[in-house]
């Protein structure tokens, strides 16, 4: 493994490393906070013509208070699939239909459920840091093996490491940010 292959595993590894990053924060996006927050229902998928959907190519969802999501459905045939789905989901309260508007109320958090909430970000946080950390750990036993064999200089492989190192650093630091900030917003009232 050359030097410049080295350079190419390194780059890689950092998409993967932001690609971790991403899936985290659409994971924490979808949370419940308490607030209302349309990516709330990115996870759901609607039948519509028999073809299973997301939401968000059938409706046009808008948070009009603090604790209101609202669903407008384009198509008046699609506006029963999508309530069905839409009570499928645990929102503390059912969706109430006016016409072809969906309105879900999300009921305010009890401090109980806000600690749960902060407990699954931490959870959600080590696994994300996990995943960065056996990146880099894959990356380190591909720069070691090219030492080895003899393909990589010690100096270069010393240099790669600690490159490898401070980008998963900056990783771990980004995810560390994100649960800050996500915990702040779930003990905000």
């Amino acid at each position: 493994m050359a030097q410049s292959s080295i350079g190419e595993v390194i780059s890689e590894s950092e998409m993967e490393m932001m690609d971790k990053i991403e899936k985290f924060k659409r994971e924490l996006t979808s949370l419940r906070t308490g607030r209302a927050n349309p990516q709330l229902l990115d996870t759901v998928f609607v039948e519509y013509y028999g073809t299973k959907v997301p939401l968000k190519q059938v409706a046009a969802v808008s948070v009009p208070e603090p604790r209101t999501i609202e669903v407008r459905p384009w198509d008046a045939a699609a506006v029963d699939a999508v309530e069905a789905e839409l009570m499928k989901m645990d929102f503390g309260s059912s969706p109430s239909r006016n016409g072809g508007v969906i309105r879900i109320s999300l009921p305010p958090m009890t401090e109980d459920q806000r600690k749960k909430m902060v407990k699954v970000v931490h959870s959600m946080g080590e696994d994300a840091r996990v995943q960065v950390r056996n990146i880099r750990r894959d990356i380190l036993e591909k720069v070691k093996k090219a030492q080895k064999a003899g393909e990589l200089p010690e100096d270069d492989a010393a240099r790669h490491e600690e490159a490898v190192q401070k980008l998963t650093d900056s990783y771990v630091k980004t995810i560390e940010d994100m649960v800050a900030a996500k915990e702040k917003e779930l003990l905000t009232v």
